[in-house]
């Protein structure tokens, strides 16, 4: 079973990490998520749930406005390969969400350390990153250096790339 909610709320305070985290209707999209603008400081998430021909593993974590090329971020990420979006299953799997809820947050389920993941320099430029707690009814707003803290802590390397153009 994933981890819940309450379970990664509960994994950050034992991280001493505080976060605050504001309800909304579900957000499947980032022009859905642009109407809090302003109620939310800080930056926003998109997320990419890659894999590459061998059936590696990337969450790629951008800033909701950033362009990614898709075609050429492999040589970025270190994939076999050029990659495509990994199956619904998968990120179930793996990260214990569904599309739509796709997140950061997501590492917490993933004990077996199957996915890589890249932050995005332009992300991390900011002081406040916000991303979904593993459901897409709420935001949670998390200082950027308390985001490689819990990164690291799941057991992944906290990579922090220029992944967007």
């Amino acid at each position: 079973m994933p981890k819940t909610e309450a379970d990664l709320f509960a994994f950050l305070a034992g991280l001493g990490i505080e976060v605050s985290t504001q309800r909304h209707p579900p957000l499947f999209t980032v022009a859905d998520s642009q109407v809090l603008r302003g109620e939310i400081a800080g930056g926003h998430t998109k997320n990419l749930f890659l894999k590459d021909k061998k059936d590696n593993f990337f969450l790629v974590s951008v800033g909701e406005e950033a362009v990614v090329d898709l075609k050429q971020i492999h040589h970025l990420i270190g994939a076999a390969g050029r990659v495509s979006f990994g199956r619904p299953e998968m990120l179930m799997e793996l990260l214990g969400v569904v599309p739509g809820a796709v997140t950061v947050f997501g590492l917490v389920n993933d004990t077996e350390r199957r996915v890589k993941v890249v932050l995005d320099e332009e992300l991390m430029s900011h002081a406040v990153v916000n991303a979904h707690p593993l459901t897409n009814e709420a935001t949670t707003s998390i200082a950027a250096t308390d985001l490689v803290k819990f990164v690291e802590a799941t057991g992944h390397d906290a990579v922090i790339l220029k992944v967007s153009a």
